[in-house]
């Protein structure tokens, strides 16, 4: 499922304009990626967990040519699922 078929499912399940669950799709989204860019971990309850794992930068090679090249430190959003989702997969 993707974004698109995302509103289209609220929209269709609540009874509301597309328009308007496309916005509360967005709004969703958009307080997640700013509470994880103040370095906050977001936890929906049943759900799961994300927070941003950093890396450190190192000196690494490129495989095909052997040349040395330095990779900059990161970010990179983590998800963890949830007791209840994981069981909900199982069962």
């Amino acid at each position: 499922m993707n974004k698109s078929e995302l509103i289209k499912t609220l929209a269709e399940q609540k009874g509301l304009h597309v328009d308007d669950s496309a916005e509360i799709v967005g709004a969703f989204v958009d307080s997640i990626k700013e509470a994880l860019i103040r370095g906050d971990r977001v936890e929906i309850r049943g759900f799961g967990s994300f927070k941003i794992k950093e890396y450190r930068g190192y000196v690494g090679r490129n495989p095909k040519t052997g040349s040395v090249v330095d990779v900059t430190p990161k970010k990179l959003p983590f998800f963890r699922p949830g007791k209840e989702l994981k069981e909900y997969l199982n069962d």
